[in-house]
């Protein structure tokens, strides 16, 4: 498979990859090259390569899951590239080929669509109090444990109508525009995108003698010191 030219067809490659001159100012200002060893600069020096075999290992590597999306690399790019439209479009081809289960960070896509989409089907939001555990984010600290543990009363305290019929933060979403939700992930591909995620996530877990259960639990959890600056 010509891995660049499935690439190129991706409208963000086409708004984001421009005439990079491989200064490294999208390096110097990205918020994730600080902490991993992650340089966009290569990533779209690879890309303009057209070189399949590099292309496939960045599609198979941790190296694409690093960016944060925040475009910060669009705002000081002199040449208005954007290495971050690059990798969701590597992130893109690396889900629709399978490729993203054979990377720690990439099998962290299972758990994050999941909730994520999960969330957003179900109650009509990205993130909800009906799904956060505590024990799965105890970085939160103590006050939200607390919160967790007394979430109606914090709700009720804090004016919200948790749930509730009517208008109000965190209102319970009627089912109506629940349904039309799903029919706009249905057209947009977003369904389809869900089933390619499980799909290969099952066969790496398969492969990996893990439940589901198991392998959405280890994608969640996992997380060696390989990715980090020294």
């Amino acid at each position: 498979m010509d891995l660049y030219g499935e690439l190129i067809k991706d409208y963000r490659m086409k708004e984001g990859l421009h005439t990079c001159i491989n200064c490294g100012t999208c390096t110097a200002i990205c918020p994730a090259a600080e902490f991993y060893r992650y340089d966009p600069r290569k990533i779209v020096n690879i890309v303009q390569s057209k070189d399949n075999e590099q292309i496939e290992e960045l599609l198979r590597s941790d190296t694409i899951w690093y960016c944060g999306e925040c475009f910060s690399c669009v705002t000081r790019c002199p040449r208005k590239n954007g290495p971050g439209l690059v990798i969701m479009a590597l992130r893109d081809l690396s889900i629709r080929l399978g490729c993203f289960t054979d990377s720690e960070k990439g099998r962290q896509v299972l758990p994050l669509t999941r909730a994520m989409t999960g969330n957003i089907l179900k109650y009509g939001y990205c993130i909800h109090p009906e799904t956060f555990r505590w024990e799965d984010h105890q970085e939160s600290g103590p006050v939200w444990k607390w919160h967790t543990e007394h979430l109606e009363k914090s709700m009720e305290r804090l004016g919200a109508n948790y749930m509730g019929e009517g208008p109000g933060v965190l209102r319970k979403i009627p089912q109506e525009s629940l349904d039309e939700l799903k029919a706009i992930f249905d057209v947009t591909g977003g369904t389809e995108r869900i089933a390619l995620v499980e799909k290969y996530s099952g066969q790496k877990a398969q492969e990996m003698g893990l439940t589901m259960e198991e392998y959405e639990r280890r994608a969640f959890e996992d997380c060696s010191d390989d990715h980090f600056n020294e």
